[in-house]
């Protein structure tokens, strides 16, 4: 699980409006832009901030930087796996949100399964979209922003639980805490989209 992962909100009338097969290629070509894009710039974005691209496609989209996960996929996969060991001793109503939290994001479920790309995002050919491990549309982002803001407000609830039985010492996402900030820095990710009526996408290079 040495993946990499950036996420971005992503102006809809702009990547929406080009056919499933060239939305990615759009979106890549945008971020690596020589001098107007997000690769290879002198330091990376502070934790907890979005930072915009330059030149023509400062509108397009936003990349957002994640606390204390260093751009790896790893934390918020074993956030997936200590929402396991703690979810059965979950109240039901904020085990069933975060349950879909979590599914709709990074999780790929009890049966590992889950899918995270909403259907006609990008092209359905895996050649074409390789790297592609998060896609949300508008629509989708709108009800997971809504979710996400149910779970903040029930989430100190799950701190003993955490405590007793998922946290793992100097591991990723090893406490209730870091837990809660990774999904703070989801609900922020999604009430931007939502609020712009963006969509979500996770990549990794």
């Amino acid at each position: 699980m040495g993946l990499d992962i950036t996420v971005l909100i992503a102006d809809w009338a702009w990547l929406g409006e080009a056919p499933p097969g060239e939305r990615l290629s759009r979106l890549r070509d945008a971020w690596y832009a020589d001098d107007t894009g997000l690769w290879d710039h002198d330091a990376p974005g502070a934790e907890g901030a979005w930072e915009r691209p330059r030149g023509p496609h400062s509108d397009s989209f936003d990349v957002y930087e994640f606390r204390g996960t260093l751009g790896s996929f790893k934390p918020h996969f074993r956030a997936g796996e200590r929402w396991e060991s703690v979810r059965e001793h979950a109240d039901p109503p904020l085990r069933a949100e975060v349950d879909t939290l979590l599914l709709g994001l990074i999780w790929g479920g009890l049966d590992g399964e889950a899918e995270h790309v909403d259907p006609g995002f990008f092209c359905d050919d895996p050649a074409v979209s390789y790297g592609v491990l998060l896609a949300r549309s508008p629509d989708s982002v709108r009800d997971l922003a809504a979710t996400s803001q149910r779970v903040r407000a029930r989430l100190g609830g799950l701190r003993g639980s955490y405590d007793e039985h998922a946290a793992v010492p100097r591991g990723w996402v090893g406490d209730f805490d870091q837990f809660a900030v990774l999904l703070d820095d989801w609900d922020r990710v999604l009430s931007e989209a939502a609020r712009r009526g963006w969509g979500v996408v996770g990549l990794s290079e």
